[in-house]
């Protein structure tokens, strides 16, 4: 059996709690009915091509949190997507999100670093597709740093994090929370239990993960998984 190091716990702990109190942009979630988001980190090919297809079979979309510096790389979660799957992405209904252009970690890089390579994103997507923009952002890697928040607070309609757990109530738009799958994919009770959760608090949902794969990487799920989700 192996420990995690107390003081990596403590830094943990820390970068959860820092900025979540601070900066922060107050939202209040009254919902008639709970619903549910799907969103995929890094964009992997597999994501779009496998989970796409899952999603548009059930007649409902995702949101692709891209760095468009990764494109048609090979990464810790898999081959990302190249420029040639994005009118498929268009077609299917999908949003496009921000990840910064060269994936910076959000609390470990600098913030003027991290908000440079924001800009450099959007200047990619615009050569793209010009006139278009990123709406919504997602931290990679890490919660951000309190000022990496404050920064780059004012630039997206939400910005989203991760906690494993769900939005109800007062939210903060400059960091929502979302539920990795990849972190229960051994416990799909877990999966349901999140769900009911969500649906008895009249919440909103926001499921995250990486590839989908029948071979996932350590950040993505099986399509058996993600279409059981």
């Amino acid at each position: 059996m192996s420990f995690r190091n107390p003081w990596s716990r403590l830094v943990g702990y820390y970068q959860r709690k820092a900025g979540s109190h601070i900066y922060r942009r107050p939202f209040t979630i009254n919902l008639q009915r709970p619903i549910i988001s799907f969103t995929f980190d890094d964009f992997p090919r597999s994501a779009l091509l496998t989970g796409g297809a899952i999603l548009n079979h059930h007649g409902v979309a995702g949101t692709y949190y891209a760095s468009l510096g990764l494109v048609g790389k090979d990464t810790p979660s898999g081959r990302i997507f190249s420029t040639d799957d994005l009118p498929l992405l268009i077609e299917q209904g999908h949003e496009l999100g921000c990840h910064t252009f060269a994936h910076c970690d959000s609390w470990a890089t600098a913030t003027k670093t991290f908000a440079n390579s924001i800009t450099e994103n959007h200047a990619a997507l615009n050569q793209l597709y010009p006139h278009s923009e990123f709406k919504t952002f997602s931290y990679p890697i890490s919660l951000p740093s309190p000022k990496t928040k404050a920064r780059i607070a004012d630039q997206f309609l939400c910005c989203r994090g991760g906690g494993q757990t769900i939005n109800t109530g007062k939210v903060d738009l400059n960091q929502l929370s979302a539920y990795f799958l990849e972190k229960s994919r051994n416990n799909f009770q877990a999966v349901k239990d999140i769900i009911e959760h969500n649906r008895q608090a009249c919440g909103w949902l926001i499921f995250a993960t990486h590839d989908i794969s029948n071979s996932p990487t350590p950040f993505g799920c099986t399509p058996e998984f993600f279409q059981k989700v």
